[in-house]
């Protein structure tokens, strides 16, 4: 197996040595591992491509840190066609939130997620997608 230098805050360093302690893993290396698996087939689901879909993306970061909060609104004018809407509210006394609503297909959702995660300073970014045509919403002239 090869070995991979990774730098990262110590906080970050501490957060993954609890979990592999407290989750039962050998090391912080398989954690490190499941974590690079899980990211790489967050978008492989086969059943969302060539599908219209909804995506949510959630950004959390710290206010000081104004280069993250300029970043989002670039990417928000970058994708545009993409990003139905963008709240950007207050969060405690020093946190800020952007949430996306996107509307796209799979490649265009993932790729702008790719963007917000690469973004330095974020604290958090989870997101979630949906079909559109599995809204429960009736079609058209269907009631």
């Amino acid at each position: 197996m090869t070995v991979v230098s990774v730098s990262m805050p110590d906080e970050l360093l501490d957060r993954i040595d609890e979990f592999a302690e407290d989750h039962g893993y050998t090391g912080r290396s398989e954690v490190v591992r499941e974590a690079a698996r899980n990211l790489l087939g967050e978008f492989e689901d086969r059943k969302l491509e060539d599908r219209e879909l909804i995506g949510v993306v959630t950004v959390l970061f710290d206010y000081e840190t104004t280069a993250v909060e300029e970043r989002m609104m670039r990417l928000r004018h970058e994708h545009e066609r993409l990003v139905a809407s963008n709240v950007h509210s207050h969060v405690g006394d020093r946190y800020c939130m952007e949430l996306f609503i996107l509307e796209g297909t799979l490649q265009d959702i993932s790729t702008f997620v790719g963007k917000v995660r690469a973004t330095r300073d974020t604290l958090s970014v989870d997101y979630s997608v949906l079909p559109v045509d599995d809204l429960g919403v009736p079609p058209s002239g269907v009631e």
